[in-house]
């Protein structure tokens, strides 16, 4: 399936769900969130709105039409009808796809800054949900396919070599069967971290078939924009970056505002820092993600740091 295609079928999808009566703010804020994503989203998603509104004008139209002869009035509505149910049955076949099956249940979770939570799907796989995160996902009879719309997540995949499982983080694409990974968005990076199998990454923004790779156990791999870079990593360094799934935060020598950074990722509270020298302090360990009090006690502990807090902020001066 072409990408202009997918995208079509997901923005059909989106007007159908959003006609019905349970539609929710929640529901609302990701549909925007799609359509800021990329011009084409924006195209297709207004491209298939205009179509629908023209015919509930035409539905509107009927009563303010001049009168027809008495033999023909019955055809107005007739008309009104049949181009509804037309048009109505072209996005129902957009949603379901060309053979007509039956759309899988579209499942939506978001979770709250400082919150994580698993989700099962209905082939056996699992999807951990790390803070302030959003995701969909829908398992159908030929494929399973999840949009990271935000955040990070760890994806425990079943495996179905019937079935590719195929996440859309992004302009990235990440298929694969089975394996254990991770995707992480990060503005406008998308950071994949392999701990077992192997997945395929591709650049949707390229339209190359080209500009796609293929990484194993270990690997990670940071796209942005056009540009994807590879490294390889050790065990250890692949189990620390997946700590936050059991609440920790591992660092090993990172300066201490790239880890104030990702300790504001789990906490309304936030660590500012004033001094840069402070800020270039190389710091490493395990922390409580959410006990950003006893992580500044101890640097002030550890290297003499002057800490002020109030009930929004810890700012922290050398």
């Amino acid at each position: 399936m072409s990408r202009a295609r997918e995208i079509e079928q997901t923005a059909a999808s989106w007007l159908v769900r959003r006609e019905q009566p349970d539609w929710s703010a929640e529901q609302d804020a990701a549909l925007q969130q799609w359509i800021a994503e990329s011009m084409e989203h924006r195209a297709a998603f207004w491209r298939l709105e205009i179509g629908w509104e023209a015919t509930e004008r035409l539905a509107a139209m009927r009563s303010s039409e001049r009168p027809e002869p008495r033999r023909y009035r019955w055809l107005a509505p007739v008309v009104a009808i049949a181009a509804s149910l037309l048009i109505v049955c072209s996005f129902a076949l957009l949603a379901l796809g060309s053979d007509g099956a039956k759309p899988p249940k579209m499942v939506e979770v978001a979770t709250a800054v400082g919150a994580r939570k698993q989700v099962d799907l209905t082939d056996g796989s699992q999807i951990t949900l790390n803070t302030d995160s959003l995701m969909r996902a829908a398992v159908a009879t030929g494929e399973r396919r999840v949009w990271l719309d935000r955040g990070e997540a760890f994806f425990d995949v079943a495996h179905d070599a019937s079935r590719p499982f195929t996440v859309f983080a992004g302009d990235s694409k990440v298929t694969v069967l089975g394996t254990k990974f991770s995707i992480r968005r990060d503005g406008d990076t998308t950071i994949v971290t392999v701990a077992q199998g192997r997945v395929r990454v591709e650049d949707l923004s390229a339209n190359d078939d080209q500009r796609a790779t293929v990484i194993t156990a270990g690997d990670m791999i940071a796209t942005r924009g056009t540009s994807m870079l590879v490294a390889k990593q050790s065990r250890q360094w692949v189990e620390d970056s997946l700590s936050w799934r059991q609440g920790v935060l591992t660092f090993d020598q990172v300066t201490l505002e790239d880890a104030a950074r990702e300790f504001n990722r789990y906490n309304r509270r936030q660590i500012r820092i004033r001094d840069p020298k402070a800020a270039a302090i190389r710091i490493g360990g395990s922390f409580d993600a959410h006990d950003i009090d006893a992580f500044a006690r101890l640097l002030r502990t550890a290297f003499g740091l002057r800490i002020t807090s109030d009930e929004d902020t810890i700012t922290i001066i050398s």
